[in-house]
């Protein structure tokens, strides 16, 4: 297989400290591409530092709703100028985040209008992180559908209705490893009614390790695999087959 983990946080220091190990046993367990995702100024230039280092491997930039009243007019303009690099495929993750409040909810939506509109001017797709705020995530995101190339909800864990208005809006959904966790029978729902062709699955490493290793301290994308699994039966089709079709969707969304 060549399963594509489509958002890893690799520059995390919890997994970029034994960085080639991590992907060896990615590699080892099916899964040959990664995402790794931006989430401040300085994690940006991280994921920049690593992306010559390693086949495969492509990045995102974005600001995490949790910064943004620490976010200044200097770091929106990092991102749109590190966007320049061949091997960024997106803008994100980027939204609102109206569970923790970790920064006030004007300065996010700012925050994350400025960061659509850069995705918008480089034809970028978006990866969106939304909780407890998908009324006003979608309202913002209507503001600039003409522009956008693509938007995926990243760690998806809406309701079947909100489910259906992401997919109506020609929206992509990603599934975590938390599919694979007992109380989730409302996203495993929720993953029967997304076709293949709108679906990517990711890790959000190193956070959330899927069952059966969900007490383990550090995920990593070789887990990658416990997810897919899980969905493929879920779909009922054999994991090989499934594990192609997600994974083309995954390169056809990010062009790579």
């Amino acid at each position: 297989m060549n399963l594509i983990d489509s958002h890893a946080h690799l520059t995390f220091d919890q997994l970029q400290k034994d960085l080639d190990a991590v992907l060896q046993r990615s590699l080892a367990a099916g899964v040959a591409g990664w995402i790794t995702i931006g989430t401040d100024a300085g994690q940006n230039e991280k994921v920049i530092s690593i992306l010559d280092k390693y086949e495969n491997l492509f990045g995102a930039l974005g600001i995490h709703p949790h910064y943004a009243s620490d976010t200044s007019t200097a770091d929106i303009e990092q991102v749109k100028n590190l966007a320049k690099h061949k091997k960024i495929v997106a803008i994100g993750e980027t939204g609102l985040d109206f569970h923790y409040n970790f920064s006030k909810q004007d300065a996010q939506i700012n925050l994350f209008e400025n960061l659509l509109q850069i995705a918008s001017d480089c034809r970028l797709p978006v990866i969106i992180h939304s909780r407890e705020a998908f009324d006003k995530t979608v309202g913002i995101l209507d503001k600039f559908k003409n522009n956008l190339k693509n938007v995926v909800f990243h760690c998806w864990g809406g309701t079947i209705e909100q489910t259906q208005i992401v997919l109506d809006k020609g929206f992509h959904i990603s599934f975590t490893g938390v599919i694979t966790f007992k109380n989730a029978d409302l996203t495993r729902e929720a993953a029967k009614i997304v076709p293949l062709e709108r679906m990517m699955i990711e890790t959000d490493c190193p956070y959330m390790s899927p069952e059966p290793h969900r007490k383990q301290k550090i995920n990593e994308p070789a887990l990658l695999i416990h997810t897919a699994r899980k969905i493929a039966q879920l779909k009922q089709m054999p994991l090989e087959k499934f594990a192609q079709e997600v994974a083309k969707t995954t390169k056809t969304f990010f062009s790579i």
